[in-house]
């Protein structure tokens, strides 16, 4: 997902072009940092203490000059305007986060008033357009059937959750003035591959493998995650 992040970015802004970047449910903070290494302005925003506590003892091990270009703050993803004016970032990030959230139109209009004419969005979602497939692939019948139809499911962490489906997300973007310009799936062979499964030796062979599926027709269409980027207007 970082290089289709890249991929967006460079293809957007001028090489060398410090961006205001706009992380919302940052997590341990990943991207963020990723992002702020490469010379970004950085503000992360995870309501999660335990995360928030990971991300801040991750960007204290970082040089100075990175710690200075990243900001966190601890928060709701649906209060973007109690933090920020409109229009203050390049790019906003909301990666695994919609699956949480039981009604995502509010939270996505906000991230996009956040954004600055021209401005991308990037969301990851889960595929609800492709949930039979790990209970298919595992075997189990009786949760396949029931995937089909709904969007509804449960995560490898026992929770509860929801998926999102490309044409329900088109419609939604091209709403809040934000459409949707590309579309990436993520995890399309590896879906099944277990938390703490050992790194392979050909680690290189397959990212080039989920990269090319991951903008490949039929293949991106049943990854187990959507990535969605869209401009805001």
């Amino acid at each position: 997902m970082a290089r289709q992040l890249d991929e967006q970015i460079v293809g957007r802004y001028p090489v060398g072009q410090r961006l205001r970047v706009l992380d919302v449910g940052m997590g341990q903070g990943t991207q963020a940092l990723r992002l702020a290494r490469a010379g970004h302005q950085v503000t992360g925003l995870e309501q999660d203490s335990t995360m928030v506590r990971a991300a801040r003892e991750s960007l204290s091990a970082e040089p100075e000059g990175i710690r200075e270009r990243m900001r966190i703050i601890e928060g709701d993803g649906r209060d973007t305007g109690v933090h920020f004016l409109p229009g203050s970032f390049d790019v906003v990030l909301c990666h695994g986060v919609l699956m949480y959230v039981e009604e995502p139109d509010p939270l996505l209009a906000g991230l996009a008033r956040m954004l600055a004419p021209g401005g991308l969005l990037s969301l990851l979602v889960r595929n609800g357009d492709a949930l039979a497939m790990r209970p298919g692939l595992a075997g189990d019948w009786a949760g396949t059937l029931g995937a089909f139809d709904g969007t509804a499911y449960r995560n490898r962490l026992g929770l509860d959750v929801r998926a999102d489906r490309l044409g329900t997300l088109t419609a939604t973007l091209a709403g809040i003035g934000a459409p949707l310009q590309a579309w990436y799936g993520v995890r399309v062979f590896t879906d099944t591959a277990t938390d703490d499964a050992e790194v392979p030796d050909d680690i290189e062979t397959l990212l080039a493998c989920e990269e090319r599926a991951g903008r490949t027709d039929p293949y991106r269409g049943v990854a187990a995650l959507l990535h969605l980027c869209g401009v805001r207007g």
